[in-house]
């Protein structure tokens, strides 16, 4: 008996306006190397754009020589620096907690400088819908993703999920059709159509309650989702909308990225249950195997930490991590582990990397596809 030869895999079948996903098995295969980076942004330079939430600013980092290179004022409370979709700009989501003068300001990342803020209702996350029509601003104090024109930020309508308490992570399946967003202090997550703005149903978690980030995995039908009280990353079958299993990875769980091959899930865990944890705490990083959904390895940040949000290099080798209340950026060897910490600013949060391989971005910290 020869091998059984392994069925091709039908094309998926995208909502209209959204690039062809090529390989159905990845959907991140478009963004799986420095080869892969859009002619339009290459000679952007390299840099690490780094939100500090009690800053009112941003810093920038060189990779090369591992140093602030800048450092700008923004709107009030910085929590993420979020490629657009058609990947001309750098938001950065100034949310202004408590009080009502949120805004987003505009990166160049061809200068690296900011421009003109934009007035925008409590901005905490933002992403794109895959067609590249839409800006969903989570209004995270309100409960309610805003559908924006991706350009001007003009409001075109909005989806209210009352039961999503501290709504701000998302991430869409393969075709685009649907996006599944955490509830962070309501224990829940929501289904969203993302082609004709409705909440689609509510799913709570068996156990933890402080769902963070979530990600999809490869085949854009699995998800994955990192919960802080858990400590560990929940499975959730996205197309029933139903739990199929958990990872324990660490102390509060909290940020997930894929590695450019997307055959690892790096896991950040933020080393307190609480949402403002002190320094030195015990932080660490889990590397995944998504093919077994099994801890392969975990990395103890040296001398205690809290990392949090960011992304991967354009070479995969570099993971880059704000460390939250050590107010410092941690730049991390994926071979092995072997770490640097940068000073920053006050609380850095959602950094990006920048220029990174892919198509278009989702939105977040570079979710690229």
């Amino acid at each position: 008996m020869g091998e059984a030869v392994k069925p091709v895999a039908s094309a998926v079948e995208t909502i209209p306006g959204m690039p062809p996903v090529p390989d159905a098995h990845n959907i991140y295969s478009e963004a799986s190397g420095p080869d892969k980076i859009s002619p339009a942004i290459a000679q952007d330079p390299e840099r690490i754009y780094v939100p500090n939430l009690r800053g009112n600013s941003v810093s920038v980092i060189d990779p090369k020589t591992y140093k602030v290179v800048d450092t700008f004022p923004v709107g009030r409370s910085p929590q993420h620096v979020v490629p657009s979709w058609d990947l001309r700009t750098l938001w950065v989501t100034n949310n202004s907690e408590g009080h009502t003068d949120g805004s987003l300001t505009p990166i160049d990342p061809h200068t690296g400088k900011p421009g003109k803020a934009v007035a925008v209702d409590d901005p905490y996350n933002m992403y794109f819908t895959p067609d590249g029509q839409n800006a969903i601003v989570v209004a995270e104090a309100h409960r309610r993703l805003d559908f924006r024109d991706p350009h001007t930020m003009a409001l075109k309508g909005s989806v209210e999920a009352p039961l999503c308490e501290g709504i701000n992570h998302a991430a869409f399946s393969a075709d685009g059709r649907y996006a599944i967003f955490t509830c962070e202090f309501g224990r829940y997550l929501a289904k969203v159509d993302t082609v004709n703005r409705k909440l689609l149903g509510m799913l709570k978690l068996s156990k933890g309650g402080m769902p963070q980030d979530v990600l999809a995995a490869p085949d854009g039908h699995k998800f994955y989702v990192a919960d802080m009280h858990a400590d560990g990353v929940f499975i959730i079958d996205g197309d029933s909308f139903k739990e199929t299993g958990f990872i324990p990875t660490g102390l509060g769980t909290h940020g997930l990225y894929p590695s450019r091959d997307a055959k690892l899930l790096y896991v950040a865990n933020r080393g307190s249950h609480m949402v403002h944890g002190p320094r030195h705490s015990k932080g660490s990083v889990s590397v995944v195997d998504v093919a077994t959904d099994k801890v392969l390895k975990t990395w103890p940040i040296p001398g205690g930490g809290s990392p949090d949000m960011g992304n991967v290099s354009a070479d995969g080798k570099t993971l880059w991590l704000s460390g939250r209340f050590d107010d410092v950026v941690y730049a991390i060897d994926t071979q092995t582990g072997a770490m640097k910490s940068i000073p920053v600013g006050a609380e850095p949060h959602g950094l990006t990397v920048w220029p990174q391989p892919g198509r278009y971005s989702i939105g977040h910290t570079g979710i690229m596809r």
